[in-house]
């Protein structure tokens, strides 16, 4: 019976390896992709403040991309929002702190400000 050595046990093991990372790339790539789904529109009132969102067809204001299709305000003027690729929402007013939902970075957003009228973004 041939003796096991350490070049044998090192090629079984990397052999192994491969063979899941193989199988589990096949495995991911016949998964398909959850379907995002779009926020729900909201209009409210929220400490005060009038917030309002819905998807928007501009693409905001940056032309597609970065404006994630889907607009906020806050008392009338653009809280400017972006959708991260973990399907969670930051603005500029809490750009550090991901949040669920546009709504929940809306009220984060009126809470951070404590009063103060947003002021609108300046885009060179």
């Amino acid at each position: 019976m041939p003796e096991i050595t350490r070049r044998r046990a090192l090629g079984a093991l990397a052999g192994a390896a491969a063979a899941l990372t193989v199988a589990g790339t096949a495995a991911a790539a016949v998964r398909p992709e959850p379907a995002a789904t779009a926020p729900s529109a909201f209009d409210e009132v929220y400490q005060g403040r009038r917030i309002h969102g819905a998807p928007s067809h501009g693409g905001g204001h940056h032309g597609g991309g970065h404006g994630s299709g889907y607009a906020v305000r806050i008392d009338g003027e653009e809280l400017h929002v972006m959708q991260n690729a973990d399907d969670t929402w930051i603005s500029v007013v809490n750009h550090y702190e991901p949040l669920a939902t546009p709504r929940a970075v809306a009220r984060a957003a009126v809470l951070e400000l404590q009063g103060a009228e947003l002021v609108p973004l300046a885009v060179a």
